[in-house]
């Protein structure tokens, strides 16, 4: 069988396998369409060159070692025909480092997305496996010098530890010697001034070379072992300036030795030291950064005790791995353990720590048929427990994949950045050779050219426009969960930093979520108080609506052994809920069900309802058979926290409102005790509607919900934040989760954002504004090299100590209880008061 080889990667593959292709007018083959796709980026950047360069001969990817695909087993995700897959890449140094591995990696043929973090060094790729698979996405990565591993945040923790160690002893080696090399540098500057014998200066020019070659080979090897590897792809970044300029630095000086010229040694070994504390600063920060996703994971206990049926009836209790256990099983959890995975009580009474995962700093009371969150600590009594979700299911992996997300996805405001960086590195190395030159061309030394073109390369810092928002979001969102606000994206923090309106949904949301059943009044012959409810609660127990679940309770207190089976059930959103009780058709919702349905309310069930409603109750209608037979009046008391929040929010400055489904009197009811504009009776579509009229007036709308009703207008608003106690259609559509389940924690997000956002904009404009500033003095001649290299680890370590100080972040308005409901705000056109 004939064999070619491949025009990109060498390795020999069969003829009936080639994809061949015309790039630059010569055919081409290649053995597959990933190295088509980089032999065509390659020339299409212009760097067709690196062909007739290269210096292995070995087939597959450039200096790469064998791919090992079994380390990757389950870490590739499916969903709906996308899989997405994190990579952690050894070698990235700088920002350009990411932004060539996002180009590559985003021009790849199936690739649908990727994005780098430049703080963790994650890649999150998303592809289409039927056009790609995985050892293609990998070997895109190799093929740039770059070692793709599985993300693993145990493995990634110990790496940034090590990093940080090694770091800190190439940093230690590089300050001793560098002090050492100070004291013979400074006395050969004097000499220069004041004389110094032949002998004595050529024993301390020796020693100085001694004291200067550890620092730069050894503690500058990572500096030299990144640009090594990516001059051999004809690929530069920030390393490759350091090392440029403290190269030249070492060789001026060697010469100068050598000819009995002068001598640079400090300015060779200072560049890598002052970059190395930057570097250091740059990692433990990161380190500190990344607290809260590793926090997270590690509340999950890896071991949990089931109890299962023993011999003669009596349980046994056994220790198994939690990745054994499955919807259904029951564990017992004592005082003091960690609740391994999500359930309910099914026995016992105890009270439990949410704090870490919720932010609640009080421990939960407990009891039968109470849920209970993995991860969170049991306190006094013992627990039995029915687990209800594992694995990827359970809220703390859905916390803690969502922040993860949120520390990848990049605000607006870094996309200047990212085109900037792209092509900083190569700019700057160009400026440098053509300040050289300038100054040769007006007639100065030879050395003070080199000197001030070394400044030029020294003093250039993308390192500080990479950093100004991966940092401060790795920070803010931190802060963020475990105050138990859950943000999934750097880019949520941005919009809710400009948040101009806040609409607010009632049920749930200003209230407390928990209506309890008030009053339940027959209207046709022969149905009493409690064949209504049992009737009603047929139909309302699968429903997610908080009244449903009202009536379903008080049904199952008030009339146990009378459950009636219904079948069918639909829910018509905003309106009510549908179902078959008996062979008939059984509804219980609002008028507008009522009407759609085509059933009639009576005068005097419409006055009684509306009498419940101005008590700011809310009223669901039973019908069967097309005939109204009874209405039972829920009440929802309004959260103690609202009247804070609100007035938190006020003093935000945004504008708020109140939008519910559900009728003019009782939204009116609870918007007038609050001072807020209401919108009442709204659907869906409407709550939706609302937002995006707001939007089309340049308003950037915050809309907070937690009910099934609310998911698209949560999925329209600028920012959806979903209370904790929502759905779970809801918590998906929702940008920010309020995980405490706390209405004071809406101001705290508002609050949080404008501070992360006044700091990235701060670190992008100190960044711009550095560089803008300190590159033309460098061309004047005004700053020395170790000034410069001073300089471009100050900008880094600023960048940094900037968004670190988001870690003590303090909301700036009241939240305490207000005494006095504030009065009535004028309502917007189209609300009612």
């Amino acid at each position: 069988m004939t064999a070619l080889r491949c025009d990109h990667c060498l390795a020999d593959f069969p003829a009936r396998e080639a994809v061949r292709a015309e790039i630059a007018g010569a055919p081409r083959v290649f053995c597959c369409a990933g190295c088509r796709g980089v032999f065509q980026l390659v020339h299409d950047e212009g760097l067709a060159a690196y062909y007739d360069t290269r210096r292995w001969s070995e087939t597959g990817p450039a200096g790469a070692a064998p791919l090992d695909l079994a380390a990757f087993e389950g870490a590739v995700r499916e969903a709906g025909g996308i899989a997405e897959v994190d990579v952690a890449i050894d070698g990235i140094r700088c920002a350009s480092c990411v932004w060539l591995n996002e180009k590559l990696l985003a021009r790849t043929p199936g690739v649908l997305a990727a994005r780098v973090n430049y703080a963790t060094h994650r890649a999150r790729v998303r592809f289409d496996p039927a056009a790609v698979d995985l050892a293609r996405i990998l070997d895109r990565i190799r093929a740039a010098g770059y070692s793709p591993k599985p993300w693993s945040d145990t493995e990634q923790l110990a790496a940034r530890r090590a990093e940080a160690k090694d770091l800190l002893v190439r940093l230690g080696t590089a300050a001793f010697l560098s002090m050492q090399l100070m004291v013979y540098q400074g006395a050969l500057y004097a000499g220069y001034f004041q004389g110094i014998d032949r002998s004595t200066r050529r024993l301390m020019e020796w020693i100085a070379l001694a004291l200067t070659l550890p620092v730069v080979l050894y503690a500058g090897a990572p500096f030299l072992r990144a640009t090594a590897r990516g001059l051999r792809h004809l690929r530069f970044n920030m390393d490759a300036l350091v090392v440029i300029g403290s190269g030249a630095a070492l060789l001026q000086s060697v010469w100068g030795m050598l000819r009995g010229g002068e001598v640079y040694f400090d300015t060779a070994a200072m560049i890598p030291t002052l970059v190395l504390v930057g570097r250091y600063v740059e990692a433990a920060a990161k380190g500190r950064a990344s607290e809260a996703v590793a926090r997270l994971a590690r509340l999950a206990p890896r071991e949990a005790r089931r109890v299962e049926a023993g011999s003669g009836g009596t349980p046994a209790r056994r220790s198994v791995p939690v990745s054994e256990l499955r919807p259904g099983d029951r564990i017992e959890v004592l005082p003091g353990e960690r609740i391994a995975l999500d359930g309910t009580v099914l026995e016992g009474a105890s009270e439990v720590d949410e704090a870490l995962l919720t932010g609640e700093s009080r421990p939960v009371a407990k009891a039968p048929g109470a849920a209970v969150i993995g991860g969170t600590v049991n306190q006094h009594g013992a627990l039995l427990v029915e687990v209800t979700r594992v694995g990827k299911d359970t809220v703390l992996a859905g916390i803690v994949r969502a922040v993860e997300d949120a520390q990848a996805q990049k605000p607006r405001i870094q996309a200047v950045a990212d085109r900037v960086v792209g092509g900083f590195v190569p700019a700057m190395l160009v400026l440098a050779v053509a300040t050289s030159a300038f100054w040769l061309a007006r007639g100065a030394p030879a050395e003070r050219a080199l000197m001030t073109g070394i400044a030029v390369v020294v003093i250039a810092c993308p390192c500080a426009l990479g950093l100004a928002t991966p940092i401060a979001v790795l920070v803010a969102t931190g802060a963020a969960t475990t105050r138990g606000i859950l943000v999934k994206g750097g880019d949520v923090l941005e919009r809710a930093a400009k948040a101009t309106d806040v609409l607010l949904d009632k049920t749930g949301t200003v209230t407390r979520g928990r209506p309890a059943l008030r009053e339940v009044v027959p209207l046709a012959p022969g149905l009493d108080r409690d064949g209504a409810l049992a009737l009603a609660a047929a139909v309302e127990r699968r429903s997610e609506h908080h009244v449903g679940r009202a009536v379903a309770e008080a049904a199952r207190a008030l009339v146990a052994g009378a459950e009636r089976e219904a079948t069918g059930f639909r829910a018509v959103p905003g309106q009510g809920v549908v179902a078959l009780v008996g062979g008939d058709e059984v509804l219980v919702g609002n008028r507008a069900l009522l009407a759609a349905r085509g059933v009639a309310l009576p005068p005097d069930a419409d006055a009684r309802a509306r009498v419940c409603e101005a008590r700011a109750e809310t009223v669901a209608f039973l019908a069967r058979g097309g005939r109204l037979e009874a209405l039972l009046s829920v009440a929802d008391p309004v959260r103690p926290e609202a009247p804070a929040a609100i007035a938190a929010l006020r003093a935000l400055g945004v504008e708020l409102a109140l939008v519910s489904g559900d009728t003019a009197l009782t939204t009116g009811a609870v918007a007038g005790g609050l001072g807020l504009a209401a919108l009442a009776g709204a659907s869906p579509v409407e709550k939706r509607a609302e937002v995006a009229r707001r939007q089309a007036a340049g308003r950037r709308v915050v809309f907070a919900g937690d009910g099934l009703n609310d998911a698209p207008a949560l999925v329209q608003a600028d920012v959806g934040a979903a209370m904790g106690r929502g759905t779970d259609v809801t918590m998906e559509s929702a940008d920010v989760v309020l995980v405490r389940d706390d209405l004071r924690l809406l101001p705290e997000l508002v609050s949080i954002s404008r501070r992360a956002y006044a700091v990235i904009r701060q670190n992008v404009f100190w960044a711009f504004f550095y560089n803008l500033v300190a590159i033309p003095l460098a061309m004047a001649g005004v700053l020395h090299p170790i000034v410069a290299a001073a300089a471009m680890a100050a900008s880094s370590v600023f960048v940094v100590g900037n968004s670190v100080r988001l870690r003590r972040l303090a909301v700036p308005v009241p939240v305490r209880a207000v005494a006095t409901a504030p009065r009535a705000a004028a309502a917007p056109a189209g609300m009612a008061p």
